[in-house]
């Protein structure tokens, strides 16, 4: 996992998600200005970078203990 992953500050995949999936219901919602619809979406940006480094240190781990299988 990289070390955005690790921080106490970063959310786990699911707040990170829900959160995400929040922001978006907002955006398709419309009704917001112009400003807070660029905060959302750069809110978004910065959830769904999460998201994928979650997702890719679970890949790593993965990939790392099926190694290890194929080595006994």
């Amino acid at each position: 996992m990289t070390d955005a992953t690790t921080d106490a500050a970063t959310p786990s995949y699911e707040e990170a998600r829900a959160e995400l999936v929040e922001v978006v219901r907002q955006l398709e919602a419309g009704g917001t200005t112009l400003e807070e619809s660029l905060a959302l979406w750069e809110r978004g940006e910065r959830l769904a970078t999460v998201c994928q480094d979650w997702i890719d240190g679970a890949r790593e781990r993965l990939e790392a203990v099926l190694g290890q299988g194929d080595e006994d």
